[in-house]
């Protein structure tokens, strides 16, 4: 059954070593699952359904009878051609996963900074962020300063000149975007770029503001100094570097 379902959805493949080298598999291997000679690994086996977008009962049951899975957002047909359309892998070299030091002026306090600290990762060669609020800065918008509230994730995506990340708190209750590109520096670890939130217009507070990222690396003695110094600060208390890159006397345009 395998061979078979393999031998369907190969059909629209350009040939079936250009389909291997983008399963990465070798060809005599793949030839013998498809004449039914040996089965994959399970690791294998995975590599091949989240490629074709089936799962496991392709070893079982015909494959034009198996509900396909849905397509993810990204690569949705809508927008395949202008999101997922091969922009979704971050290169390491482009952002190096670890932990990052961030900064930026605060949106609601002109006289006050936030300085933060985030985890950078990649799972199924998608680039991922995660990190906490500053129980104070959850304080002043009056929301629960547990930690299951102050998290957020999200993810980046690469971009002309730079990187974008798409950030959130859980059930989309808050949502950032961000541009970062990396600027020079003696060790090449940082990136300049900018922060906007999702909120309306308002008189009493800004949507967009400059915004700094350190990388720390997998150090986790740094990201636990980090970590103890997040939340809100002077400028006086920013990491110089940092103080300087984010401009604070010339206007965000």
């Amino acid at each position: 059954m395998l061979g078979a379902n393999l031998r369907h959805l190969s059909k629209e493949a350009a040939s079936i070593s250009a389909l291997c080298r983008d399963l990465g598999i070798n060809r005599t291997q793949f030839n013998r699952y498809l004449s039914g000679e040996s089965f994959p690994r399970p690791d294998v086996l995975h590599k091949i359904c989240s490629f074709f977008g089936v799962d496991a009962r392709v070893l079982l049951e015909p494959v034009d009878q198996i509900n396909m899975i849905e397509h993810d957002l990204l690569h949705h047909p809508e927008i395949a051609d202008y999101v997922g359309a091969g922009s979704t892998e971050v290169d390491e070299a482009l952002m190096p996963a670890g932990f990052y030091r961030f900064s930026r002026l605060s949106f609601t306090d002109n006289n006050q900074f936030i300085q933060g600290l985030v985890y950078i990762y990649r799972e199924d060669k998608y680039t991922f962020l995660r990190g906490y609020e500053a129980k104070e800065a959850m304080a002043r918008q009056g929301l629960p300063s547990d930690a299951n509230t102050r998290e957020f994730r999200g993810f980046l995506l690469p971009q002309e000149g730079g990187v974008s990340a798409f950030v959130s708190r859980k059930n989309s209750l808050t949502t950032s975007f961000n541009f970062l590109a990396r600027v020079e520096s003696f060790e090449q670890n940082f990136w300049v770029g900018y922060a906007t939130r999702t909120v309306r217009e308002s008189v009493t507070g800004r949507r967009v503001a400059r915004l700094v990222y350190e990388h720390l690396g997998h150090d986790v003695g740094k990201a636990l100094d980090s970590a103890r110094a997040s939340g809100f600060c002077t400028e006086d208390q920013l990491v110089p570097y940092h103080r300087m890159q984010l401009r604070t006397e010339v206007p965000f345009t």
